[in-house]
C-alpha cells in the first residue's frame, strides 16, 4: 500500500501518448470565436501581415499556462490557489481576480452564446435569439451533468471537418511563402480603404488586440488548464477533486523519490502543453490565410448579423453549398463546444475566488453547489444577452476578447512567476524545493510575457477603448 506522500509513477517514452489530453480539451475550448471569427475576420482585413499576431500572442501565453499547470502537477492544487499565496495583504490577487473575472466572464459567455446563436438560425429557420437560448440551455445542460464524452465526440467529429476544410481552403490561396513570413514580422498594417467604407476603424489595434486577447484563449482559460490537469490527475493531483488547497503537510513529508517522480509528470505537461500550442498556432493561421485568401479579394470583412454567412464564404467559394452548409455547422459546433468548455471553466474559477475571499462562502455550500450556482447565474446573464445584444455578436467578441484576454494577462505572468519561484520551494523541505523549482528558462518566458502583454495593456489598450 501506498503512503500517503507517495506520487504515481509518469509514463515515459511513446506510452506518454496515453495520459496527453489536457491540451486537448485547453486547445477545444480556445478554438472558437477567437479562430472561427476574429482570426478569418482579420485575415480579410489585413492579408498574412497579422500572422506575427497569433504566433507571439500564442506562444507567450503558452509559457504562462504550462507553467501554471506545472505549479498544479507539484502541489495539487490550482492556479486561483496559487494565487492567494502571493506575498502581501491577504489574498488581494484573489479579490482582483474576483471582481475583474466576474465582469469578464459575464461578457465573455454572453458574446459566445450570442454569436453560436446566430450561427445556428442561419442553419434552421429561427431567429437569432431563439437560436442563442437553445444552445444557452444545451451548454447549460452539459455542464450542469458534467456528461462531456459523447457530447465531445460529436463535436470534435464536426469541428475537425471544417478545420480540415479551412486548411485545404488556406492550402489552395497560400500566398507564397516570402509572404507567410513577413506576416512574422510585428508590425501594425494599414486598415484598407474598403474596410473603412464598410465600417473598420482605421486604427488597426481595434482588430488586433481582440486577435492577440484570445489567442490559446485568455486569462480564464490559462487558468482552465490547471483545472483540466486536476481532471487528469497529473502528479500531485487529485483526479477530479476541485476546489481544494494544496495538503501543505503532505507536501512537507514528500522524498526524494517523490520529487523525481514530479519531474516526471512537469515533462508530461511540457509534452502536453506544446501540442495545445502547435495546434492553435496551426489552426488559426489557417483561418487567417483562407479569410485572406478569400473574403480580403472579395473586400469583405464578416460583422453584424450576417458574420455567420459572410464567414461561411470561406468554404462556398470552394465547395459551393454544401461547402458553406459544412462551414456552417463545424462554426455552430465550435462555438457550442468553447460555450460548453466556458461554462465549466468560468464557474469553477469564481467558485475559487469566493471560497478564497469568503470562506463563509464554502462553509455554507459544498464544491458542487458552488459551480451550479454560478452556471445559473451565467445561464441567466446569458438569456438577457442574447436577446439584447443578437445583432452584433462581433462587437461583443471583441469585448470580451479585450476584457479576458489583455486585461489581466500581465498580472498573470508575474504572478505565475512568484508562485514558481518563491512560493512553490517554501511549500516544501528546503532540498526537495531546490528540485522542483524550474530553471530560468521558464522565467525567462514569464518576464517576456509580462513585458509584452503589458505593453500592450498600457500603451495601446486605453486608445481601443
Amino acid at each position: 500500500m501506498q503512503s500517503q506522500s507517495s506520487i504515481k509513477t509518469p509514463l515515459t517514452g511513446l506510452a506518454v501518448l496515453a495520459v496527453l489530453g489536457p491540451s486537448i480539451v485547453w486547445a477545444s475550448e480556445y478554438i472558437g470565436s477567437g479562430e472561427v471569427i476574429l482570426a478569418t475576420r482579420s485575415g480579410a482585413i489585413f492579408g498574412t501581415g497579422i500572422l506575427w499576431v497569433v504566433i507571439s500572442g500564442i506562444f507567450l501565453k503558452f509559457w504562462i499556462g504550462m507553467s501554471g499547470a506545472r505549479y498544479t502537477v507539484c502541489t495539487g492544487e490550482g492556479m486561483i490557489d496559487m494565487f492567494a499565496r502571493m506575498p502581501g495583504p491577504r489574498n488581494w490577487a484573489v479579490w482582483i481576480v474576483l471582481v475583474a473575472q466576474f465582469v469578464s466572464a459575464t461578457i465573455a459567455i454572453g458574446s459566445i452564446a450570442t454569436a453560436a446563436g446566430v450561427f445556428l438560425s442561419t442553419l434552421v429557420p429561427i431567429s437569432h435569439s431563439i437560436g442563442g437560448w437553445i444552445v444557452t440551455v444545451f451548454a447549460f445542460m452539459v455542464a450542469w451533468s458534467g456528461r462531456f464524452k459523447w457530447i465531445k465526440i460529436v463535436m470534435s467529429a464536426l469541428v475537425l471537418i471544417m478545420i480540415l476544410g479551412v486548411i485545404w481552403v488556406a492550402a489552395t490561396v497560400f500566398p507564397g511563402w516570402d509572404e507567410f513570413f513577413r506576416g512574422f514580422i510585428p508590425h501594425a498594417p494599414r486598415v484598407p480603404e474598403w474596410a473603412i467604407r464598410g465600417g473598420v476603424s482605421s486604427n488597426p489595434w481595434k482588430e488586433i488586440l481582440p486577435l492577440l486577447g484570445w489567442g490559446a484563449g485568455g486569462f480564464a482559460s490559462q487558468v482552465w488548464y490547471s483545472y483540466w490537469v486536476i481532471g487528469a490527475g497529473y502528479g500531485a493531483a487529485k483526479k477530479d477533486v476541485y476546489g481544494k488547497p494544496a495538503d501543505v503537510v503532505r507536501l512537507k513529508d514528500m522524498d526524494l523519490e517523490d520529487a523525481k517522480k514530479l519531474k516526471g509528470w512537469c515533462r508530461i505537461v511540457y509534452y502536453d502543453s506544446t501540442l495545445a500550442i502547435v495546434l492553435g498556432i496551426a489552426i488559426t493561421a489557417g483561418f487567417i490565410i483562407a479569410g485572406a485568401g478569400v473574403l480580403g479579394p472579395a473586400e469583405l470583412a464578416p460583422s453584424g448579423e450576417g458574420v455567420a454567412l459572410q464567414l461561411s464564404g470561406v468554404f462556398s467559394s470552394n465547395w459551393g453549398k454544401t461547402g458553406g452548409f459544412l462551414f456552417l455547422l463545424g462554426g455552430t459546433a465550435a462555438l457550442m463546444g468553447t460555450l460548453v468548455g466556458q461554462l465549466a471553466g468560468w464557474p469553477r474559477l469564481l467558485a475559487d475566488t469566493f471560497r478564497i475571499c469568503i470562506p463563509a462562502f464554502a462553509r455554507k455550500l459544498i464544491w458542487i453547489k458552488q459551480f451550479r450556482l454560478f452556471l445559473v447565474f451565467f445561464f441567466l446573464s446569458n438569456m438577457i444577452f442574447v436577446y439584447s445584444f443578437n445583432l452584433r455578436p462581433v462587437v461583443l467578441i471583441k469585448l470580451g476578447a479585450l476584457l479576458d484576454g489583455l486585461l489581466l494577462t500581465p498580472l498573470q505572468a508575474l504572478w505565475v512567476g512568484i508562485g514558481l519561484y518563491l512560493v512553490l520551494p517554501r511549500l516544501y523541505k528546503p532540498e526537495i524545493g531546490k528540485i522542483l523549482r524550474p530553471g530560468w528558462g521558464i522565467g525567462i518566458g514569464l518576464i517576456i510575457a509580462f513585458l509584452v502583454f503589458g505593453y500592450f495593456c498600457v500603451v495601446q489598450l486605453p486608445a481601443v477603448f
